[in-house]
């Protein structure tokens, strides 16, 4: 953050009256990193969702080792962030695998920020012909139909 601040030419007088939301817009930041890192891991899910079954990143994905794990909690895996994504969106896993088939409901779905109640932002999101994003949801579930 300090280096977007040296950016946006504020001085540490201004530091503490500035908040990181302004600064953000001055220097025209959009999203923040960890929503663009989310969004760009549902891309690559529904990238490799509709790869062939015999090409290695689906193989991997899907793929299972066979050994005993050590003891203590188990690591989180990449297919453990994808389905935590996918509940911040409101769906289960086996609803994103049939959504990533169609790829232009699956990139409208991915380009929405999370909803309101799972985000921890209190303005809700719409789009630019004005409908929510819950009734953008239930318009891309319908149109998947």
């Amino acid at each position: 953050m300090s280096c977007l601040r040296m950016i946006a030419g504020v001085t540490q007088r201004q530091d503490l009256r500035i908040r990181n939301k302004e600064v953000c817009g001055r220097v025209g930041l959009l999203q923040d990193a960890a929503n663009r890192i989310q969004q760009r891991r549902m891309q690559y899910f529904g990238h490799v969702q509709r790869m062939d079954h015999t090409r290695y990143p689906k193989l991997a994905l899907h793929g299972y080792v066979h050994e005993t794990r050590r003891q203590g909690k188990p690591k989180k895996r990449w297919i453990d962030v994808v389905k935590d994504d996918c509940k911040q969106r409101d769906l289960d896993i086996h609803q994103a695998t049939e959504m990533t088939q169609h790829r232009s409901v699956w990139r409208s779905l991915v380009k929405l920020p999370m909803l309101a109640s799972a985000s921890s932002k209190s303005n809700t999101y719409r789009s630019k012909d004005g409908h929510s994003e819950q009734e953008t949801f239930v318009h891309l579930q319908s149109v998947m139909m």
